[in-house]
Parts: C-alpha cells; structure tokens; sequence
C-alpha cells in the first residue's frame, strides 16, 4: 500500500505505522513535530510537517498515497482553548476528508473509539446495530460521533470511508494518555496502584494493541464502504482486570476502594480548579461518569466480516508485562 498516517505520534497510530513499514507498505505521515515521532528509519517513510488545519501539507502528504489511515485525534480529558476539540476531531477530519476526495483516494478508515457507543443497559452485549445515545459523556465522544457523520457524508458524495471503533486499548507501546491501561500496568507490577475506583465491578471492553492494528489493516483491505466495525477485546470488570493482571505478574497486592461519591467529589473540585488556575485536571465529572458505566460490546462483525482475532486478557497481559520488563 502507499498510505497516508495521521496520529503516527500517538499510541494506536504510532503501532500501526510500525507494521506498515515492517510490512513493507510506503508509509507518509503527518505529525506536528518529529519530536515526539519513534519510527525506525526507512525509505518507505516520509514526513510531512503540520497539523490538520493544515490543508496544503496534507494534500502534499497525500500526494502519490492511495489509502488514508486518520487517527489523530484531540484525546485529553480537558482543554483550556473549548473550542480546539472540535477543531481537530470534526473540522480536521472534514479537510482530512475533503483533502482525500480531491485527491481520488481509495479508501480511508477512519479511527473512532466505542466511547460513541451508548452504554449496557442490563449488561447488554453492544454493536454497530444499536442505536447511539442522545447525548454523550464527554466532548472528546461527542466530537467523535460528528467525525462519524462526516464520514457518513462524504461516503454518500463517492469517497470509500470506513469507521473502526476500538474500546480500551491496552498493550507494549507509547505510555500516553491513550495507553493509560498499560501505565496502570506497569505501576501494579512495581507496587504503586493500590487503589480501585468504586466497588471495581463496572464492565469495560479491553482490548490488546496488535488486534487494533490489525483490524485496522482488515478494515482497510475488506471493510465495505459506510461501514463501522467495533475492534474489542474481552468483556471483563475492573476487578477481573486487576485478577488476571495478578495472575500473570505473580505479584499480588491488597485494594483500597474509592467510594464514587468520594471521586465525584474530587473531580467536580479539579475541575473548578482547572478552570480557575488553568492547570489540567487529574479527572472531570464527565470522564468519571463515563468510568462508572458498563460499556459491554460485541466484536463478532468485525470478526465475521474483517477476520480479526481477539487476544485473551491473560495472553495481552502477559506479553505486556514482558515487554515492560525490556522497556
């Protein structure tokens, strides 16, 4: 494939460059600044400077490229700037999109996250059928879902888009904000997470890097065109999370459980703070409410239609903590 990257600086995007160039696929990327960029050398690689308000680097970055990959994406818990969420989630997809349509690009997969998705009532198993919620817990989902339309609009204006949603991604790879589960990881292995938010029975999706990679390659090579496919992994609680972690580890600690009426109340004063001092918050009361919903959802589309595997909780875990050891 030659492919055009955006993301490549962070935690999914930063893999899947990775294995394109390990595939032997030409690989340019757009990232506003090398700094940040881990890449190995090659001469498949090109990089483009800018950001995606950027609208002439990202036609020269798609230039001689048939297939994009756009996964950057404005993730934090807070911004200062309200407005910088929805300038790079929708209106940076909107030139990513209108960039690609020019260009006659092929096809593009789009990166989502199944924080879209509406919650388990009733510990549900969620898909791609379920009707999304009328609102949603934090701007960083709301944007997304306006990502989503976009797509949704210019598949229907000829443009070959396909949507892939990954839950919580965990596994080897950038310890940012986006691999905050392997961050909690690597603190339980050396002694320093000790603590579970509210009774740890909350339900989420884990699911281990190389598969999100993967699906996302798939997605390209079989996804049809308007589709969205959920890239998920186990189905467990926080508490089982923490089991398997301590099975795998042989490291073994005791919990001390934050009651949710305890966390709410430090998330609504961090954030009061924030946007007093203007410093970002260890948590908001959007994100924690997030937190404390079960968030069960099905992969079988993905796996039916796409081929993808999901790798076992202990498995991911295992070959994480390995590779903590070497890092």
């Amino acid at each position: 494939m030659n492919c055009f990257v955006t993301g490549a600086t962070g935690f999914i995007g930063h893999e899947l460059a990775k294995t394109l160039l390990r595939n032997g696929d030409r690989v340019n990327i757009l990232v506003r600044s090398v700094k940040k960029l881990e890449l190995p050398d090659s001469d498949n690689l090109k990089i483009f400077i800018g950001d995606l308000s950027d609208i002439g680097m990202i036609e020269k970055g798609m230039e001689g490229c048939d297939k994009v990959f756009h996964l950057a994406a404005f993730a934090d818990i807070w911004s200062e700037n309200k407005d910088l969420p929805y300038e790079v989630n929708v209106s940076g997809t909107r030139n990513i999109l209108e960039s690609a349509l020019k260009a006659g690009i092929e096809k593009v997969v789009f990166t989502s996250t199944a924080g879209v998705l509406k919650p388990s009532d009733n510990f549900k198993l969620i898909n791609e059928t379920d009707p999304l919620p009328e609102t949603f817990p934090t701007v960083y989902d709301e944007t997304k879902y306006l990502a989503e339309n976009l797509c949704l609009e210019y598949n229907q204006r000829g443009l070959n888009t396909v949507i892939v949603s990954p839950s919580k991604v965990y596994g080897p790879g950038k310890l940012n904000i986006s691999n905050s589960l392997t961050r909690i990881i690597k603190l339980y292995v050396s002694g320093k997470w000790r603590f579970v938010p509210g009774n740890g029975e909350i339900i989420s999706n884990y699911v281990y890097i190389d598969d999100v990679v993967e699906g996302h390659i798939k997605a390209m090579a079989k996804g049809r065109p308007g589709e969205k496919y959920i890239l998920g992994g186990i189905n467990a609680s926080f508490n089982q999370f923490l089991e398997a972690l301590a099975k795998v580890s042989g490291v073994k600690h005791k919990y001390f459980m934050i009651p949710a009426g305890i966390l709410s109340a430090v998330a609504s004063l961090s954030l009061l703070l924030a946007e007093q001092f203007r410093v970002k918050p260890l948590i908001t009361p959007a994100w924690l409410k997030k937190y404390f919903q079960n968030r069960l959802v099905s992969s079988q589309k993905a796996e039916e239609e796409l081929g993808c595997k999901i790798t076992t909780l202990e498995i991911g875990i295992q070959k994480t903590t390995q590779w903590l050891n070497q890092y």
